[in-house]
């Protein structure tokens, strides 16, 4: 399996720009709250996408979706998370609903946000989880899902970096730089978006495949 997985998740989870929600969450931390926020959302992000490349198929047999139809709708996902980064949001970020309002409340309370909604939303959503479903089905071996679920820790290493070198990327970076890489990376993913839609389309309608 290519690296094009692991450069599609890290495009999606892209934790370099959840680090301002972060820091945001856990301004009122103790250093060793901190550090197990930060642990809990990397292992929560690992467990998300394991758990995906095992199972996702399954799930999609149990409810009789067939993995083109999957694609399309993956890819729409996609596109729409590559829109959000466009716009120097995060990818699984939903500006209508109270989810990062309702986290600044339960890390207020001192209760934990790191899985809810750090992990989930914002580090792995409904478009990264259906990346990994993906490719999955295009794993042919063994190997190759090992490898999908290694792709898995790498995201969980880089949640780890970023997350722990929080106040020093916001002062290197700012929210501009920071903005800037959010727009790149938004960009490569709406393409590889715009590759996942058209793989499914073609096995949809076969006529545009030609």
């Amino acid at each position: 399996m290519d690296l094009k997985p692991l450069i599609t998740l890290l495009a999606i989870v892209n934790p370099l720009a959840i680090v301002p929600f972060f820091i945001h969450y856990t301004q009122g931390f103790s250093p060793a709250q901190r550090k197990q926020t930060i642990y809990t959302a990397a292992f929560s992000a690992f467990c998300v996408i394991a758990i995906c490349a095992l199972l996702g198929l399954q799930i999609l047999e149990f409810f009789n979706i067939s993995l083109p139809s999957f694609q399309v709708g993956g890819g729409l996902l996609l596109l729409i998370s590559a829109m959000n980064m466009l716009n120097a949001q995060p990818a699984e970020a939903k500006p209508l609903t109270n989810e990062l309002e309702e986290g600044a409340e339960k890390a207020a309370a001192g209760s934990s946000i790191a899985v809810v909604p750090l992990t989930i939303p914002l580090l792995t959503g409904p478009a990264s989880m259906s990346t990994v479903v993906i490719y999955a089905d295009r794993a042919q071996n063994l190997w190759q899902h090992a490898a999908l679920i290694g792709y898995g820790v790498v995201i969980g290493l880089a949640t780890v970096v970023c997350f722990s070198l929080a106040d020093p990327i916001a002062r290197v970076l700012g929210k501009t730089g920071i903005n800037v890489m959010t727009r790149l990376m938004g960009l490569i993913l709406a393409a590889l978006a715009v590759e996942v839609m058209a793989d499914g389309l073609g096995k949809l309608f076969p006529l545009l495949a030609r």
